[in-house]
């Protein structure tokens, strides 16, 4: 019989998520030393699994830090979190940090273990009627490090800038840096212009998104016109219709950018064609 508390996988053991620990030498929690993947799990298969694990590998490379499992091994603690998690759509996370050292110091230890932390989480299903209302947003200086690529846990710059859109009332905020857009706190961001679609190439100033990805794809493959090109902040003035994009907001329009109304001030037509098709795709991965 399943247990009403959530089953977590660390370190080759799968335990109540209560009796989970870490040790506070763990250089994840001193230094934010660590990595990590958000995966969606619709009808019990996960959204673009491959293309996360890529995208872990390259944050694991770019850190200097070795992947703990084969991509076999990965996919096994998945299907047996999700066989001891049961529900609806789900979400994987998971977390590798460089492990606990016996002293904090910055240099690395070449022989400690790495900390390896899984766990799943119900996805509320996208109330669509509200997310046809939009978002509102602000904009703010991207004042993050230059590796932004990394899909690192140490994730205080997005949480100085979501604090500064809370505190305006708004959702979120989409960050510029130099004169060019580069994303949102927790997502990447597209605009429509006169029928193209357009977001910013990939860099290291942005976290290459999946669902960003899957977007550009879904978009292709349905005749849309789709630039992947630097985006000036003036142009977010003038735009028809500004998406953000993430593996849990899906694709979510922008209808007021520092309290200015995009294009009509409601959900567009190119949005409104992108999140049928977007939600014909996950009806496919369910009963494909």
């Amino acid at each position: 019989m399943a247990s009403s508390e959530p089953i977590v996988y660390i370190n080759s053991e799968y335990l109540p998520q209560s009796q989970a620990c870490v040790s506070v030498l763990d250089r994840g929690f001193l230094f934010g030393d660590g990595v990590y993947e958000v995966i969606p799990v619709f009808g019990g298969k996960p959204l673009r699994l491959n293309e996360h694990l890529d995208r872990l590998q390259r944050s694991m490379d770019r850190v200097s830090l070795s992947n703990p499992l084969s991509r076999d091994q990965w996919k096994e603690v998945f299907s047996l979190l999700l066989e001891k998690n049961p529900g609806a759509d789900r979400s994987i996370y998971l977390q590798v940090t460089r492990g606990a050292a016996p002293v904090r110091d910055l240099s690395v230890e070449a022989d400690i273990d790495p900390t390896v932390f899984v766990m799943v989480n119900d996805i509320k299903p996208v109330d669509y009627a509200r997310l046809e209302n939009g978002i509102e947003a602000i904009t703010v200086d991207d004042f993050r490090w230059k590796a932004c690529d990394i899909k690192s846990v140490s994730l205080i710059a997005n949480v100085m800038i979501r604090l500064q859109a809370n505190a305006k009332s708004v959702m979120d905020a989409v960050m510029v840096r130099d004169g060019l857009v580069t994303e949102g706190t927790a997502s990447n961001i597209f605009v429509v212009q006169n029928g193209v679609i357009s977001t910013p190439p990939k860099s290291d100033c942005l976290l290459p998104g999946i669902t960003r990805d899957l977007v550009i794809d879904l978009a292709r493959a349905n005749n849309f016109v789709v630039e992947e090109r630097d985006i000036r902040q003036s142009e977010l003035q003038t735009a028809d219709e500004i998406w953000l994009t993430s593996s849990t907001r899906e694709i979510a329009p922008v209808v007021k950018l520092d309290n200015r109304p995009v294009g009509d001030g409601v959900a567009g037509e190119y949005w409104r064609k992108l999140i049928g098709i977007y939600q014909d795709y996950k009806q496919e991965l369910r009963h494909g």
